[in-house]
């Protein structure tokens, strides 16, 4: 897991969001919301929600899971509830006593931990039993309905982060080259089948072959293994170049109260490992987690970003 980054790192993020137009993004009751719950898994994401919720208004009040959330949580001035991510009963008592009927899902909680030792309690067991399957948005939206049932809305994760949000064109000063632009074209066509099926979001390719597609151990490994793969190999390339694309896109029905794509620097510090010179995301439907910071650090390692 990757640890926070510190205060100082996050500053000028939190201060671009901070400073946004105040808007009517979270609903149209909006002026007499007085609380808004805050699911909080891990990574920066939770932290930015938070930290422009209050800015709008709000008392948050945060739902921390055990397994997943940062404990630096506690220090940003909300009310923090933590509870385990098996106990979903738990979860909506604390909203229900909390008076809170509208709430954002922020932040990674790792797919895998479907098949961890969490013991999921009679709510959440009987949930999972019922699913045809268990991929992200089966599981996530029927926690989403039984929130919805018991009273607590959903909304938009990225509803108070619009300043984060991709915007359309190339981002660095490189743009893609003709061979990365291919690979981006065959990329795109092979993530948008991929989250027909929601099994990831990032494939990463080479002279248009597919090296390697995310499931369920996330973006910054996935480029890892792509880069492992060329490494394996003996020699220099006589023929076909090695350099890899990744490209990173939303589902073709995104839902955005949750599993929204985000990327930030260790993203690029994970392609710069890799050997990754071209990265391609999704326009308005992709989280800059760092905001600008991502664009430096690509510039530095000579990586270019597009958003389309």
């Amino acid at each position: 897991m990757h640890m926070l980054r510190g205060a100082h790192e996050l500053a000028p993020v939190i201060y671009t969001v901070l400073h946004m137009e105040r808007r009517d993004k979270i609903g149209p009751d909006k002026a007499g919301l007085e609380k808004i719950g805050l699911i909080a898994g891990n990574g920066k994401f939770p932290f930015l929600v938070l930290e422009a919720a209050r800015a709008q208004g709000y008392e948050v009040v945060v739902a921390a899971i055990r397994e997943e959330t940062f404990p630096e949580i506690e220090s940003k001035g909300a009310a923090v509830h933590w509870l385990s991510l098996g106990e979903l009963s738990k979860l909506i008592d604390t909203f229900k006593q909390a008076g809170v009927t509208r709430a954002v899902m922020a932040g990674q909680v790792k797919h895998k931990q479907i098949f961890s030792s969490i013991k999921p309690d009679w709510r959440l067991g009987k949930l999972l039993l019922s699913l045809g399957t268990r991929n992200t948005d089966s599981l996530l939206g029927a926690v989403a309905k039984v929130l919805a049932d018991e009273g607590i809305m959903l909304e938009n994760s990225t509803a108070l982060l619009e300043p984060l949000l991709a915007k359309t064109g190339v981002l660095t000063r490189r743009a893609p080259s003709e061979r990365e632009q291919k690979n981006i074209e065959y990329g795109r066509g092979v993530a948008r089948r991929l989250g027909e099926y929601d099994i990831g979001q990032t494939v990463v390719i080479a002279e248009a072959a597919c090296v390697a597609v995310e499931a369920m151990e996330g973006t910054d490994a996935t480029i890892a293994r792509a880069g492992e793969m060329m490494r394996s190999l003996e020699g220099e390339a006589s023929t076909l170049d090695r350099a890899l694309t990744v490209v990173k896109t939303a589902k073709p029905a995104q839902d955005m109260r949750f599993d929204v794509p985000v990327i930030g620097v260790a993203t690029i510090e994970a392609m710069k490992r890799a050997g990754a010179s071209c990265l391609a995301i999704d326009a308005g439907r992709c989280l800059l987690l760092d905001g600008d910071a991502v664009v430096r650090a690509a510039d530095e390692a000579g990586i270019a970003v597009v958003a389309a």
